[in-house]
């Protein structure tokens, strides 16, 4: 078998050493100066190790046999440059475990866990100050209700009893305070007792008659006042046809104008039997004892029947 030229550059003629033989000389080949060994043109398939070619891998290198060459891609921005990767990240190479940089080829950060402690702490903070304002706010509100429990309870000691309501009725009112019938009042002039119209209250149905003449009057000598203050006195009679009205003096003064003896009732004249009612004035009173008189003055008209005299304590009406 001889040696023969099928044509340059083919795989099979492709002697690294073939400027070593007078055949290859003869067909051209040359020692190594750079580029491949043997024949010209011939098929480079050794580099020096270390060699990059702008970083890239040739051509002959990456393209398969009937395959077209890969064209190398940019790079995108803030990924790394191909030109700078390592020969064994390229196809083909071998695999080394290794992932490229993320986040423009910065070192990876972890979570940031201080940040996130940071917030737990002052979650776990403000749970605990609200609840700890909650409790105060019910402990406050609690010493409030017992508080307020303890004045209601020293108002109502203190008292003894609640006070006189404006809407009493007049039977309480007798119980609480001074009243006299008829017989114990003290007459004045001509007044004298009598019996002899019906309807009065007064025990035995006795009243005070011929109180209608100027001086004639009725004084009742009051004890007991439990304090300074304004009371209600009240007067039960009998009044007829037209209103009358009388003095009133309280320890020694004229109270008001006029004791208003209206008929009330709406009596016709003459018609006492049906012109019971009573009336009332507001007077101050002293602590102790207190003188109230009812009289016929000058200016007044004292045609009435009265049969009972009562206190209740501040300014009523019943």
């Amino acid at each position: 078998m001889t040696s023969g030229n099928n044509g340059a550059s083919t795989p099979e003629d492709d002697d690294p050493f073939g400027y070593l033989y007078a055949d290859g000389q003869a067909n051209g080949a040359q020692p190594p100066s750079g580029g491949g060994y043997g024949y010209p043109n011939s098929v480079s398939r050794v580099r020096a190790v270390g060699e990059r070619r702008n970083g890239q891998q040739s051509q002959q290198q990456t393209a398969q046999y009937g395959q077209p060459p890969t064209v190398p891609q940019q790079a995108a921005y803030g990924r790394p440059n191909a030109h700078y990767a390592a020969p064994e990240n390229f196809g083909g190479g071998t695999p080394t475990g290794r992932q490229p940089a993320q986040n423009g080829g910065g070192r990876g950060r972890g979570p940031n866990t201080k940040g996130l402690l940071i917030g737990a702490v002052a979650v776990v903070a403000a749970v605990v100050i609200g609840i700890a304002v909650a409790m105060a706010g019910g402990d406050s509100d609690k010493n409030d209700d017992n508080k307020a429990g303890a004045q209601v309870s020293s108002s109502a000691d203190a008292s003894g009893s609640p006070s006189p309501s404006a809407s009493a009725s007049g039977d309480d009112s007798k119980a609480d305070l001074p009243a006299i019938d008829a017989k114990a009042l003290s007459l004045g002039g001509s007044a004298a007792l009598a019996s002899d119209v019906k309807g009065a209250d007064a025990a035995g149905g006795v009243y005070v008659g011929n109180l209608n003449q100027v001086g004639n009057s009725v004084t009742w000598t009051v004890d007991g006042i439990p304090s300074d203050g304004t009371y209600t006195v009240f007067a039960h009679y009998s009044a007829a046809g037209e209103d009358q009205s009388m003095t009133l003096t309280v320890n020694g003064k004229t109270f008001g104008s006029k004791l208003n003896l209206g008929n009330f009732a709406h009596a016709k004249d003459g018609d006492f039997a049906k012109g019971w009612t009573k009336t009332y004035a507001w007077p101050a009173l002293t602590k102790g004892t207190n003188t109230i008189s009812v009289s016929c003055q000058d200016g007044d008209k004292c045609n009435v029947l009265l049969d009972q005299l009562y206190l209740k304590a501040g300014q009523v009406k019943n």
